[in-house]
């Protein structure tokens, strides 16, 4: 026979399949009476799992959406798979402001993983590499993200208040298109009523956020990546870069994505394949320049700089100390 501790799991699986379960038909498959089955559901309210009493004609027990998720069962590979997606996340940067919660999630993972499972999974955390590096960046606050997903996702105005990378502090309505996750940062594109532009915004800086009544359509058009994408490649910046590379295309996106950087491809000459290496013109905007000398640097492609003069300056003076540290090797 089973134990009454069975019995209570097993209720938790058949509540947990969805619907609403009768007293009736929970004592029948429980095989107990109409009372113990009341007991059990009272068992697992005190263990925080949220169930809920139905009356009437067709009333009975449900559950209903709680603060806590009810026990779940991982599959090896399914267990495999959250752990590499709280690490590639993490690694990324897309994280929320709760960074404990991915560790916590995670360490909790790995103390039920059988042992030749958590063998396998350290031999590939030990293999596995990235070709960029952890980005620093702030995450987003959870509730803010989630607010304006609820927002995308019903097409709702949504009030926030911003601080923009100057220090500024306002409160804007924004009719938001979607999320983007791009280069290890959160952002929303959206418009802003007020001004009838749209407007991309990173969502750590954003402290606060509250859907309002009414609704908006969605306009027509690139989807919120592109926009995002193409913001970025017009966006106004202290510095306007100029470059020519010789090379191919897929050689300069490889460090200029498109997102950094716009380029003006010429139609090949004629028998040269558009694979073949040739001068591109390259053009980004920037805050600071500190960043393009290595990723010059890494391409290993010739190049010209055109503007600024600045730039120019910051790659001599890396050429100089890269050659002044192999002389002293």
């Amino acid at each position: 026979m089973p134990r009454p501790t069975g019995r209570v799991l097993t209720l938790l699986e058949l509540l947990q399949s969805g619907g609403t379960r009768t007293v009736a038909e929970l004592a029948d498959r429980l095989g107990v009476e109409g009372r113990t089955v009341r007991r059990y559901v009272d068992q697992l309210i005190d263990l925080d799992v949220p169930v809920e009493s139905v009356r009437g004609r067709y009333g009975g027990y449900r559950l209903a959406p709680g603060y806590r998720l009810p026990p779940l069962m991982l599959s090896d590979d399914e267990a495999l798979a959250v752990l590499l997606g709280l690490v590639a996340g993490g690694r990324a940067g897309l994280t929320t402001t709760e960074r404990t919660a991915s560790e916590t999630a995670s360490a909790k993972i790995r103390r039920v993983l059988p042992r030749h499972i958590a063998r396998r999974l350290d031999a590939l955390l030990e293999a596995l590499a990235f070709t960029d590096q952890p980005g620093d960046a702030d995450s987003p606050d959870a509730e803010v993200l989630l607010t304006i997903a609820d927002a995308v996702r019903h097409r709702r105005p949504v009030a926030i208040r911003y601080t923009d990378r100057n220090g500024r502090r306002s409160e804007r309505t924004l009719h938001a298109y979607g999320i983007v996750a791009h280069a290890g940062r959160w952002y929303v594109t959206g418009e802003d009523p007020r001004i009838g532009e749209e407007r991309t915004l990173r969502l750590d800086r954003v402290a606060d956020a509250r859907t309002l009544p009414g609704s908006f359509d969605m306009p027509v058009g690139p989807g919120p990546a592109q926009r995002v994408v193409s913001a970025f490649a017009t966006a106004e910046y202290r510095h306007e870069v100029t470059l020519r590379i010789h090379g191919t295309v897929e050689q300069i996106r490889a460090r200029l994505p498109a997102g950094v950087a716009s380029l003006e491809e010429h139609e090949p000459a004629a028998g040269q394949d558009r694979t073949d290496e040739r001068w591109l013109r390259v053009e980004l905007r920037a805050e600071r320049l500190d960043w393009l000398p290595p990723v010059l640097a890494s391409l290993d492609r010739p190049f010209v700089i055109e503007r600024p003069d600045e730039l120019r300056d910051l790659v001599i003076a890396l050429a100089d100390r890269l050659g002044s540290r192999a002389r002293q090797a």
